[in-house]
């Protein structure tokens, strides 16, 4: 690992408590320049994450509130009329940013989502047929509220497939949420300034030692199996794109890097492959009637799987 990571990371852990495994996959997934959604009820600090990851990476960061009059124009930017020059001038928007929080991303229409869902694709976007390149640090995590349905565009699968990971965020453990309380009442980080650690140049570079990292043949052939395999599976309605094989071999090299390896093993695999997985597939109605969870399924389809030596 970068002798920079390991000071950010406990940086990062110090700050947010009791979250310590999908900080790491948080940072992983833009380390391998993807994508996250995260999924939890409000008040457990999603907010808190993907900023404090900005400051400590030393990048700028946009927070959208997404609303249902929220227009595409509102997130990429648009030309307006300068009368003064008798010229068109261009206006961009919050997507031109290193980190973008898209805060509930499934109150927004189709049309909207779509803007923000093609520039994560594109890394590029275009305002009044001019187009202008996103930073090559471009990370994007949209937040969902899954109690709250009323009023709300869920995303469909094949802009689900978009994200690199899905996180859940739940409630930390009485211990942790303890000390959250202790460091509020303290009001212990409150007006503490967050010192960079690193900065965006520093962190392209980790990006390259990331894409560096190699996977042999068989824990390639170990990720297509588990792919395949959700294609296969009675209990599973949609199995997984040939995109979620290309996240988990990106996530797994980036999950091997920040446990100080530059190579991928099968655990590093097993490690990201539920949150690569549980927006790309649908179980079958048989198992929702039952009470199986999706998480329940995908541990139980890679328990099965074979692991190379």
């Amino acid at each position: 690992m970068n002798h920079q990571l390991q000071p950010l990371i406990n940086a990062y852990e110090e700050r947010i408590l009791g979250q310590s495994k999908n900080l790491r996959l948080l940072l992983s997934a833009i380390l391998s320049g993807g994508h996250v959604l995260i999924e939890g009820v409000p008040g457990t600090g999603k907010t808190q994450m993907v900023r404090t990851l900005s400051n400590l990476i030393g990048g700028d960061f946009k927070r959208i509130q997404f609303t249902p009059d929220l227009l595409p124009s509102d997130i990429t930017g648009s030309a307006i009329f300068n009368m003064s020059e008798n010229t068109f001038q261009t206006i961009k928007g919050p997507i031109f940013s290193n980190i973008v929080l898209a805060d509930e991303i499934n109150r927004t229409p189709a049309k909207t989502q779509a803007a923000l869902l093609e520039a994560m694709e594109e890394k590029q976007v275009t305002i009044q047929g001019e187009t202008y390149p996103l930073p090559d640090v471009f990370f994007v995590v949209a937040t969902q509220n899954p109690i709250e349905f009323e009023g709300t565009y869920p995303l469909p699968e094949a802009q689900q497939d978009r994200f690199l990971f899905k996180l859940t965020i739940d409630f930390p453990e009485l211990e942790e949420e303890t000390k959250v309380l202790k460091q509020v009442i303290d009001h212990r980080y409150e007006d503490e300034a967050i010192d960079a650690i690193l900065d965006v140049e520093s962190f392209k570079a980790i990006q390259k030692e990331v894409e560096a990292v190699t996977v042999n043949e068989d824990v390639l052939a170990y990720i297509m199996q588990m792919v395949r395999r959700t294609r296969e599976t009675e209990s599973i309605r949609f199995g997984a794109s040939t995109r979620a094989a290309i996240s988990i071999a990106k996530a797994s090299k980036a999950w091997a890097y920040l446990s100080d390896r530059d190579y991928v093993t099968p655990d590093d695999v097993k490690i990201v492959a539920k949150p690569a997985l549980r927006h790309r597939i649908q179980i079958s109605p048989q198992m929702e009637l039952e009470g199986v969870s999706l998480d329940q399924i995908i541990e139980e389809l890679v328990g099965a799987i074979p692991v190379p030596r």
